[in-house]
């Protein structure tokens, strides 16, 4: 089950960075987000087992400030996502060995929203001209975000 609708995804693209997306792009995206979620709280575990903890919490998550102004963007499009949908996608990646609390749990909707943001952002770093995002593009953008996240 993609984490938003096709229309609700091609208004944030555009919303965002005045790109023009399809439905055709929703899988990709939704695997980018799943992934990028699931290397946060992989980050966020391992600050967690450092300190001795036993539930990962919102400040062992590596938000940069650029991530936290993206999260921020995105709060100002006025735009929501689903959390059901978000946890039905992570329940598909192997199991962590600690939970998550109920903060980051909540907060899941805007981290995900940040990462369009920031991948909107991405796309129109990488080609300022760009449109409709090709298969080329894509790859550019998650490779870079594989680099940094």
């Amino acid at each position: 089950m993609p984490i938003m609708g096709a229309a609700r995804f091609e208004e944030l693209f555009r919303r965002a960075a005045e790109l023009d997306l399809d439905k055709s792009d929703l899988k990709r995206f939704g695997d980018f987000i799943n992934q990028k979620l699931y290397d946060l709280l992989l980050i966020g575990q391992a600050v967690a087992k450092a300190n001795d903890r036993n539930v990962i919490e919102l400040y062992d998550l590596p938000i940069t400030k650029g991530f936290q102004e993206s999260i921020h963007r995105f709060r100002l499009l006025d735009m929501s996502l689903d959390l059901e949908p978000i946890l039905d996608q992570l329940a598909s990646l192997p199991a962590l060995d600690l939970d998550y609390s109920f903060a980051v749990r909540e907060k899941m909707p805007e981290l995900a929203g940040g990462l369009a943001v920031s991948l909107a952002g991405t796309f129109r770093i990488l080609e300022p001209d760009l449109k409709n995002p090709g298969s080329e593009d894509w790859d550019k953008a998650f490779a870079l975000f594989n680099l940094i996240l």
